[in-house]
């Protein structure tokens, strides 16, 4: 088989992979857009990065592995009004430490010490507050008219998630597109701001990359290790059982990306099991959703970069809070494959409730799960022993949220409503 013909297998431009390129788009769009004013940081140059890595991505791992802004750092640069600089300083930090832990084999130790009710208590709880934001923020946003769109793009969602002939995601981007040009978009502005933009090379300072690493780092490699890095390794498997790719490969990658990013002004990203999930239900199934949606950034970037927020007003926030409620699903239905065996879904339960709830949420219920699932044997604290219920990561052909509980692989399927 010829390079050619293995790069097609790999990365494909279809309509379904068009509709899959947004399915993580209600995430990154409304952080971007926060980032930047708060930061003080260059619309173009975050466009322009954030699309090209994600291209790179695509093309990279031949699945819909997404990249998505650093979501603790940007929520501590949004609040707390923090510098451009020390995001890019954080960046470098994060980057190399994720480097290091996965060039040591230290992620390899993690995966196999979590446990795999742990992972789906993380990935529910994620589901969770992806849900509680599309609900509580997104839908409510602009009022009545809002509503609406959102009741329509939820029926055809209903109607049509699953179709390969006629992908849901396309049609609902359509209605959000002709609301937002019917209603929000100043067509004046949007032509005079036309013109050709390129990222800012810069160079971080040593003290930016130490104190982003005290403020921004720290914070983040908690949410990192446990979503960006376990739990999309664990979603990988659930979706793609023929594929490898290896948690060290996305340690690395991780690392990579944010290493390069703060030279040219782009915003610190991660892999996240939310975007994949995301990409995977409105029909993704190769790198090229990743690629068709990062060329969506690039052209934002390059042609609109002085006019980022004019732009955005296509995407209204209703229309994302839908795409963001069925990307939850997606995660949050991997769940039941921990039915079968009542202390793991109990300790996954407990692992979404706490991830959601607390501060430093995934953190905390990553350690006090897996300590939960070590003591059970002589504290069964959850109820039931455990009884033969899994510990650590399990193979993919007994793996999976439609996995035969037996452990036999014929019975695998995607989960309802998502054809593979």
């Amino acid at each position: 088989m010829g390079w050619g013909s293995r790069l097609r297998g790999r990365v494909r431009f279809d309509r379904n992979e068009w509709a899959g390129s947004f399915g993580d788009i209600g995430t990154d769009l409304p952080l971007l857009l926060a980032m930047i004013p708060a930061a003080g940081l260059d619309g173009a140059s975050v466009f322009v990065m954030f699309g090209l890595m994600q291209i790179l991505t695509g093309f990279l791992y031949g699945l819909p592995m997404p990249l998505q802004p650093l979501k603790a750092m940007a929520v501590l640069v949004i609040t707390q009004g923090l510098s451009g600089d020390l995001l890019f300083g954080g960046g470098l930090a994060v980057g190399f430490v994720m480097l290091l832990l996965a060039a040591t084999g230290a992620l390899e130790f993690l995966a196999r010490t979590i446990p795999k009710a742990v992972v789906r208590g993380i990935q529910l709880g994620l589901g969770l507050k992806l849900a509680q934001m599309a609900m509580l923020r997104y839908v409510p946003a602009e009022g009545a008219p809002g509503y609406v769109l959102a009741g329509a793009c939820f029926l055809v969602l209903v109607f049509l998630l699953g179709n390969r002939r006629f992908p849901p995601a396309l049609f609902v981007i359509l209605l959000g597109v002709l609301y937002a040009a019917l209603l929000r978009i100043d067509w004046t502005a949007v032509g005079s701001g036309l013109g050709f933009h390129l990222p800012s090379p810069r160079i971080p300072a040593l003290s930016d990359v130490w104190t982003g690493f005290l403020l921004l780092a720290l914070p983040q490699l908690p949410l990192s290790l446990s979503n960006s890095v376990i739990a999309t390794d664990r979603t990988l498997r659930d979706l793609f059982p023929e594929r490898r790719v290896g948690i060290r490969k996305i340690g690395l990658t991780y690392g990579f990306l944010n290493l390069v990013n703060p030279f040219f002004g782009g915003v610190p990203q991660c892999h996240g099991c939310g975007g994949l999930a995301g990409h995977y239900a409105f029909g993704g199934r190769t790198g090229g959703s990743v690629v068709i949606y990062g060329t969506l950034f690039l052209l934002l970037g390059l042609c609109f970069g002085g006019l980022v927020t004019q732009v955005v007003l296509f995407f209204p926030h209703p229309m994302l809070g839908v795409i963001l409620l069925f990307e939850a699903l997606t995660l949050m239905v991997f769940v039941r494959d921990t039915a079968s065996r009542p202390f793991e879904f109990k300790l996954a339960l407990l692992v979404g409730v706490l991830a959601l709830t607390l501060p430093q949420g995934f953190l905390v219920a990553m350690l006090a799960g897996t300590a939960l699932h070590a003591l059970a044997g002589r504290f069964p604290l959850l109820g039931e022993a455990r009884n033969g219920d899994s510990k650590g990561p399990a193979t993919p052909e007994a793996s999976g949220p439609c996995a035969d509980p037996s452990g036999s692989s014929s019975l695998r399927r995607p989960p309802p409503g998502i054809e593979s």
